[in-house]
């Protein structure tokens, strides 16, 4: 049964590939990048055979508990987690315990995280290759330590199965995970300044940690290859209790969750409410402001981009404070500007299928187009003022504040603009409605790389004036420029907003069934 399973997951993961060449030529992409991340650790554990064993227990423990805490914590932010032996489809199937068990835990290590991990683990062999007794020693720590992930993995994946299946837990788990990877050039940066000035704490932490369930069977070989055998053998129980821990808790969950499969229903609603409708004039450009603005805040992959917006400036500090220049954080306006106007560039397609509403009301182009971009504006308009007039809060260079003004609402307007005219032509290869904001689907990759580049192009010389006078500001150091830049930005861009609207509006009439069958094809 446990090989029946194991040809089970391979059969699904290669028939998947069949569908999809796209996957196949994601997956070759993923195993590339994976395969020079496992040849770097590898030849590094390899490489600290030479070096003094105190370092080399050092990095195999620290490196070995945060990668069995990454198997614990990434099942619970990545909703694009690998269910393909999914346990609610085993409910029928009376497969015994034991047999599912070992079937699920070693199918874990058919992919390229589980890959990737044991050839990672296994290399630290080579690392205590100084004696058969500790080369011993770390095989088994090796593979006591990967069951460990795998199990943990299942644990968590199981415990918040029901989670999982909330639309919610699943939007605020993919935001949360947008976090720690927009600010990963500071918490890098932290975190080798740390390691940099203090080795000997970092020494002291991994000696703890080998008598936590986190490093002991990491550390089974650098103690035995030290000769504290007696510290080896407490710890291989530690880790092998951690593991059978572990493997009675999945066995508990995994029981209960056969016969109680997670259930992703709503529930009962109470009516009566309508939300930012009614905030907004009961007329078509208004309805479709509020159904815009509910999607900015409830749908994840809008409001991945308000999750980024307040972490921008906080990247510019950092960089300013790495040159002691923070100069550089007055581009925070111009930069969010651009950032949150683009967005609705692919507004229709994120709609998908759901456009077909705006087929059957009869929605004018020009109300749709002017609704979405008055979505944007509410909450954009706002925080671009703030995030261009903030800087100088910090420089003091308060000559610059009108020309930086200009420039950003510039960009705002003339970017909402553009974008009006782009969504209502081309359609784009976006994550479906549901899906995680960080799910590449298959579409034509070419024509969306070629729409959104050539659109920042011309976006780019259409504000050529604004960026005209901040040059000649630079230039000249006469804020006279700046004055002039504050009046025109506005007044440019919001003259390109009105043609942007009305043309996307003329475009969107002409070729709103072009543009649903486009859609139709992209699901």
């Amino acid at each position: 049964m446990v090989a029946h399973l194991l040809r089970l997951k391979l059969t699904l993961l290669r028939n998947g590939l069949r569908r999809s060449p796209l996957q196949l030529i994601g997956l070759a992409i993923g195993g590339l990048y994976a395969l020079g991340i496992v040849g770097t650790c590898a030849a590094a554990l390899l490489f600290l055979r030479q070096g003094d064993p105190l370092f080399a227990q050092t990095v195999v423990v620290l490196g070995g508990a945060a990668t069995l805490l990454g198997w614990g914590l990434v099942p619970v932010v990545a909703a694009a987690a690998d269910m393909t032996l999914d346990p609610a489809r085993f409910t029928t199937s009376a497969i015994p315990m034991p047999q599912l068990l070992a079937g699920l835990a070693l199918g874990g290590l058919i992919g390229i995280p589980g890959l990737a991990t044991a050839l990672v683990a296994l290399a630290t062999v080579g690392t205590w290759w100084r004696g058969v007794l500790p080369a011993a020693g770390a095989l088994v720590g090796a593979i006591v330590a990967v069951l460990s992930c795998i199990v943990l993995s299942k644990v968590v994946t199981t415990a918040t199965a029901s989670l999982a299946a909330s639309r919610r837990f699943k939007d605020a788990s993919g935001l949360a995970f947008m976090v720690p990877l927009v600010l990963m050039g500071p918490i890098v940066a932290g975190i080798g300044q740390g390691v940099s000035e203090s080795v000997g704490f970092l020494t002291e932490l991994a000696r703890a940690l080998s008598w936590t369930p986190l490093g002991a069977a990491w550390s089974l070989g650098g103690d035995l290859a030290a000769g504290r055998s007696l510290d080896a053998l407490l710890k291989l129980l530690i880790a092998a209790a951690t593991l059978a821990g572990l493997t009675w808790c999945w066995k508990l969950l995994l029981e209960r969750a056969l016969v109680t499969p997670p259930y992703s229903g709503s529930g009962r609603r109470s009516g009566g409410r309508i939300g930012l409708f009614a905030l907004f004039p009961a007329t078509p450009t208004g309805a479709i402001a509020a159904r815009s603005l509910t999607y900015w805040f409830r749908d994840p992959r809008y409001s991945g981009s308000l999750v980024a917006v307040p972490l921008l400036p906080a990247l510019l500090v950092f960089q300013g404070s790495q040159t002691g220049d923070f100069s550089v954080v007055v581009i925070a306006g111009p930069l969010t500007a651009f950032l949150l106007a683009w967005s609705i560039s692919a507004d229709v397609s994120y709609d998908n299928t759901a456009f077909a509403l705006h087929l059957a009301a009869g929605v004018r182009g020009v109300h749709d187009r002017l609704g979405r971009a008055m979505a944007c504006l509410i909450f954009a308009l706002p925080t671009v003022l703030i995030l261009a007039a903030g800087p100088f809060f910090l420089t003091g260079d308060w000559a610059w504040l009108p020309s930086v003004l200009g420039l950003s609402l510039g960009i705002l307007f003339t970017g909402l603009g553009l974008a009006s005219v782009v969504s209502a032509r081309y359609t784009t290869a976006v994550p479906l409605p549901g899906d995680s904001p960080f799910k590449k689907p298959p579409g034509n990759v070419a024509q969306t790389l070629a729409v959104q580049f050539g659109g920042m192009a011309v976006l780019a010389v259409l504000t050529l004036p604004e960026a005209g006078l901040v040059i000649a500001q630079a230039v000249t150091d006469d804020p006279v420029f700046g004055w002039a830049n504050l009046a025109l930005g506005p007044l440019l861009g919001a003259a390109l907003l009105t043609g942007g609207v009305r043309l996307g509006g003329r475009w969107l009439d002409a070729r709103a069934p072009e543009l649903l069958a486009q859609l139709t094809v992209n699901r």
